[in-house]
């Protein structure tokens, strides 16, 4: 058995091989310059998708904020509205006389010609 042994290739030297070596050479760059451009315009796109990413997150977490604090508002407002109606049918009752002497003997405890109040202690009622 012989042990391999280095051949010496003589290379062609010609017009056609310096060509096609040439060839060779603005493939392979244009393959550099291809895989440069994608890599950029890959880093490019990754920014922006974390970017629009980043900003979509924050806007639904603000969204929720604001959709809860409607709901709040919406609970408060029905409160007010109803306390509206409370008070415009009490500003009713204050123009009837006769609420306005009930209102004056409950609390003030003015009575009419020829009545008698009485006071009763507040508290516990026993119902045995």
């Amino acid at each position: 058995m012989s042990s391999p042994r280095k051949r010496k290739v003589a290379k062609i030297e010609n017009a056609y091989v310096a060509q096609q070596e040439k060839k060779v050479q603005t493939v392979e760059k244009k393959k550099r310059g291809l895989m440069r451009r994608l890599t950029l315009y890959s880093v490019f796109a990754a920014l922006f998708l974390i970017l629009a990413v980043t900003t979509l997150i924050t806007q639904n977490g603000a969204l929720d904020e604001k959709v809860q604090q409607k709901k709040e508002m919406q609970v408060k407002l029905a409160k007010l509205e109803n306390d509206e109606t409370l008070l415009k049918e009490e500003i009713v009752k204050l123009n009837d006389d006769d609420y306005i002497a009930k209102i004056a003997r409950r609390d003030y405890f003015l009575s009419d010609s020829g009545e008698i109040l009485f006071t009763l202690p507040k508290g516990k009622e026993d119902s045995d």
